[in-house]
């Protein structure tokens, strides 16, 4: 412990955030609308419903309610593992014999390993509140299928997972835990959809992608009766769930009067960061504080830093709402050899819009670098890492070097956002030097922007 800042920061079970924060009600330029594909035109409730749960629709619409309270029996499933440690990174301080502080919000203390289970088991709670049988989803590296398979588990809904196929080759461990908790889990594309049918058909070697998983999900819920399809990322209703990460982090820091100066969250849909994030940018939204906000993606499937901000379908399929956001084109695959999640082609309407006003910045890195940081940090910390929190830990080590080099005394929060134990595979390949780097050309990448909708809005 250093100037009485303890290397864990524990709230008690009586600090767990009672409400969600909307940070889109403190927004000057709210997110674009979702779009019918047929017409065109904004959804609203009733186009809505019959993919996804009627009070998760309605949050997903609101951008004006600053704050929802979080039911009952959502508080008490929270309660088995929140709220998380902030962790003082005192070791890697003195490892990177830095001057700058070094937090981190660690989201794997729960047996999804991840962040994830935040909103899945709001998610679950909502279906169940209806009536419903079950939900269906996919899910890249796993953690959100995970997490799923667990909420479904704990109010007995029946859980249908679509796994991108490389994923679900890669990490059987990861399927075995949704099985466990009762999931189907399908590899994708598969030939129980339509969709999965027609991918496979035109690519029949194809590792699959989270935008045609995402279609065979929906393709199943909307011909199932009793089920709706669920999210784990991208959509507002997401981000909302997830500020729960962020309240949870500023009530911590406010406890020893610390304030971060940089704020960076590794970004793939945007449910993390947004999360992390959402009570700062609140405070920067509303004049009352200034953050530097940093989302980190990979160099491989760049959608803030070389996507083209555009109405995009969210699905390969085609058969999703449409969603102006930051976005390589819906039939962007990322190459096999990129390891982890972070894998789908936009980004969140809300991150986006926020990207686009210059509220936040945006870098990309490569796997062989993140995997680097990956090990300096789990050798000096204790945790293994997941890939994706690896993408921010490579720039929390970035930044509090450049403080070396400055002597700036600067306060650096990431989120950790989860365990890395279901991914040695891809540890396996850096360590025995097989990794490589993937960074799409811009030929590669307009094949996708080509494919784009012709959207005047």
């Amino acid at each position: 412990m250093k100037n009485n800042i303890p290397y864990k920061i524990y709230l008690n079970e009586n600090e767990i955030p009672t409400k969600w924060y909307n940070v889109r009600s403190d927004m000057k330029n709210k997110p674009a609308p979702l779009l019918n594909p047929a017409t065109l035109e904004p959804m609203g409730f009733e186009d809505l419903r019959p993919v996804f749960c009627d009070d998760l629709v309605k949050q997903e619409l609101d951008d004006t309610t600053p704050y929802f309270d979080i039911p009952d029996e959502i508080l008490d499933f929270y309660k088995m593992y929140r709220p998380s440690p902030l962790i003082r990174a005192y070791f890697l301080e003195k490892a990177l014999d830095t001057p700058a502080k070094i937090y981190y919000k660690f989201e794997g203390n729960n047996t999804s390993g991840s962040h994830k289970l935040n909103s899945a088991i709001a998610q679950a709670y909502y279906a169940k509140k209806q009536g419903l049988k079950g939900v269906t989803t996919e899910t890249g590296a796993g953690q959100w299928g995970t997490a799923l398979s667990m909420a479904c588990s704990y109010f007995d809904l029946d859980c249908k997972v679509y796994m991108v196929k490389c994923s679900y080759e890669q990490k059987p461990f990861r399927r075995e835990v949704m099985r466990t908790y009762g999931a189907s889990v399908t590899p994708s594309p598969s030939d129980t959809t339509n969709v999965g049918k027609a991918m496979l058909e035109k690519f029949p070697d194809t590792t699959g992608s989270l935008g045609c998983a995402i279609s065979e999900a929906v393709e199943v819920a909307v011909s199932t009766e009793g089920y709706r399809y669920v999210l784990g990322s991208v959509l507002s209703q997401v981000l909302l769930h997830q500020s729960v990460i962020g309240l949870e982090s500023k009530t911590a820091l406010d406890k020893y009067g610390e304030k971060p100066d940089i704020i960076i969250g590794c970004a793939g849909g945007g449910s993390n960061l947004g999360g992390l994030v959402a009570p700062f940018m609140g405070e920067k939204l509303r004049g009352e504080a200034d953050y530097q906000i940093i989302a980190v993606e990979p160099a491989s499937c760049p959608s803030l830093t070389r996507g083209k901000y555009a109405y995009d379908f969210c699905d390969t399929g085609m058969v999703c709402p449409l969603a102006k956001m930051y976005t390589l084109g819906s039939g962007f695959i990322p190459s096999a050899n990129h390891a982890g999640g972070l894998r789908y082609h936009g980004m969140s309407s809300v991150l986006s819009q926020l990207y686009d006003d210059g509220l936040m910045e945006a870098r990309s890195v490569e796997q062989t670098s993140v995997f680097e940081a990956a090990q300096k940090f789990a050798r000096v910390e204790g945790i293994l890492p997941a890939p994706e929190s690896s993408h921010a830990i490579k720039v929390a080590i970035d930044e509090a070097l450049k403080c070396k080099e400055t002597g700036e005394e600067k306060t650096i929060l990431f989120g950790l956002t989860g365990t890395g134990y279901f991914d040695m595979y891809a540890y396996q390949a850096y360590n025995d030097g097989t990794m490589s780097d993937y960074i799409p050309t811009d030929e590669d990448l307009q094949k996708g922007f080509d494919g784009l909708p012709k959207v005047d809005k």
